[in-house]
């Protein structure tokens, strides 16, 4: 099963609270976990594009970094891991994104790939001005796939003539082209986020919940499975995953109920009116579940406990039909991620071979 780290490119990570770790966001940082990360085998690490946060008192998200340019510089500092950077499509053009991805490419000497940011984010967008309208919400993926497709025809040939709704392309140029194939990541939950993972993106990633649940990833891969099945072609499931860690089962509960007790309401209620917006969204679709989301500091499948019990359930996923990896996240990253190294990817049934 391949592993990957979801950088904390915001700042506090992936936990909406004022008691978790509380940290700002900075290339030192992630340039520590991904050398970590690489280290320890990790087959590649993502970056986010968030371009406005949900605030509160733990200013959630409200300080960020820009994905592309951080990862060129990681790709400068890495050997082996594979580096992915996220585009919010609606804000750059995709031939300008097509060369961007070359140059790091360059730069990491073909260990590049993009995630595709759709936008359900009003006010990421009302803020400069770049927001389509509210037809975005029902059109975003037909908008995406267009993207992708002039970004693969300029990657394959240097060379896009694409005449779409959203993209009319005049023998657009992109050269040189890339040393290695550039992979295409997506994150669609709803029927249609899947449909369009299964047409145009290498892997998808998927969110199950709850908490030491590894099955409830299992219908999401199912429903990626049937939608490849349709459209002929692969698409590889990448569940995004928690780990909270410690000595104990009662040590990393105790962890875990100190990060609930703090949980940033506030920050939730302005994630959650965001959603909302989106009101045609799909029930199991990524804003549909965060609408309907627990009172949590994250609604993504968490993995709590010993560093033996975390091992167990990550055998547990790994045994789920079709899920090809995990992205994770932890509460403290450069702790989590030695952690994970020393302790618990040792014992991990599913990762035998890969050096501590």
């Amino acid at each position: 099963m391949q592993i990957g780290v979801f950088i904390p490119i915001g700042n506090n990570g992936w936990l909406i609270s004022t008691t978790s770790p509380q940290y700002m966001p900075s290339f030192d940082l992630n340039r520590e976990i991904t050398q970590k990360a690489e280290r320890y085998g990790f087959e590649f690490a993502l970056s986010m594009i968030k371009l406005r946060g949900f605030g509160g008192p733990s200013q959630y998200w409200d300080h960020n970094l820009e994905s592309f340019t951080l990862m060129a510089g990681l790709g400068a500092v890495t050997t082996k891991i594979k580096l992915f950077a996220s585009v919010a499509v609606l804000t750059i053009p995709p031939a300008l994104i097509a060369r961007m991805a070359v140059t790091n490419d360059s730069i990491s000497h073909g260990r590049f790939g993009v995630n595709i940011v759709s936008g359900w984010q009003k006010a990421e967008y009302t803020q400069m001005g770049m927001w389509p309208g509210e037809a975005h919400f029902s059109r975003r993926y037909e908008y995406c796939g267009e993207y992708v497709q002039v970004m693969r025809d300029l990657w394959a040939s240097g060379v896009s003539n694409l005449k779409g709704e959203y993209f009319q392309m005049e023998d657009c140029r992109v050269s040189p082209t890339p040393t290695a194939p550039i992979e295409v990541i997506a994150a669609g939950q709803s029927n249609r986020g899947m449909q369009f993972a299964a047409e145009y993106a290498d892997y998808n990633f998927i969110s199950g919940g709850g908490m030491n649940t590894p099955q409830s990833l299992a219908p999401f891969v199912a429903r990626l499975r049937e939608a490849t099945a349709l459209s002929g072609r692969k698409c590889g499931a990448l569940a995004l995953t928690m780990i909270i860690a410690d000595e104990t089962d009662e040590a990393a509960m105790a962890k875990w109920n100190h990060y609930c007790a703090g949980t940033d309401l506030e920050a939730l209620a302005w994630r959650d009116g965001q959603a909302a917006q989106d009101t045609a969204a799909e029930a199991h679709s990524t804003v549909g579940r965060m609408v309907r989301s627990e009172r949590l500091p994250t609604n993504m499948l968490r993995l709590v406990g010993s560093y033996a019990t975390v091992a167990r359930l990550l055998d547990e996923c790994a045994e789920i039909d079709g899920l090809q990896g995990v992205m994770l996240t932890f509460d403290d990253y450069l702790i989590g991620i030695e952690q994970f190294g020393t302790r618990i990817q040792p014992l991990m049934k599913c990762r035998q071979g890969i050096a501590a």
